[in-house]
């Protein structure tokens, strides 16, 4: 996510950032890095109450709960910046994100799709790091 946001050229100064999942391997170090970017961060989980009323605080949405289709075009500010990290299969086997893509896309200022958006990037990153790892070792 950080990634994607730095290539965007997106300051994140004084940014209203809400991230929608809370879990130690996205929510909390996304919160972490966010914060150390001067970002005004927002944790919210499916269990927040009236939800929406943070969600379309943010000038940037994160989904990351693991419900698809959790946020609605009711959730989203007009022009954020939302990105779903959520991968979600349904049973007939389509995969979809944490966002309702379909009703947030007009909405939004910009909004990453599933699948291809986030995963893909995560796997480059991953291989960035790993050649890193590499290049030390040589």
């Amino acid at each position: 996510v950080m990634e994607l946001l730095d290539r965007a050229e997106i300051d994140l100064d004084g940014q209203r950032a809400v991230i929608v999942g809370a879990s130690a391997i996205v929510g909390r170090p996304l919160a972490l890095m966010m914060l150390h970017r001067d970002a005004t961060v927002t944790v919210c989980h499916i269990y927040t109450q009236d939800l929406s009323s943070f969600t379309r605080q943010a000038d940037i949405l994160v989904a990351a709960a693991g419900v698809p289709q959790l946020i609605k075009a009711d959730m989203v500010r007009p022009g954020a910046i939302v990105i779903d990290v959520g991968i979600n299969v349904l049973p007939d086997g389509q995969v979809i994100g944490d966002v309702d893509f379909d009703s947030v896309y007009d909405i939004a200022g910009a909004i990453t799709p599933v699948p291809g958006g986030i995963g893909p990037l995560t796997n480059l990153m991953v291989l960035r790091q790993m050649l890193r790892h590499l290049v030390t070792l040589a």
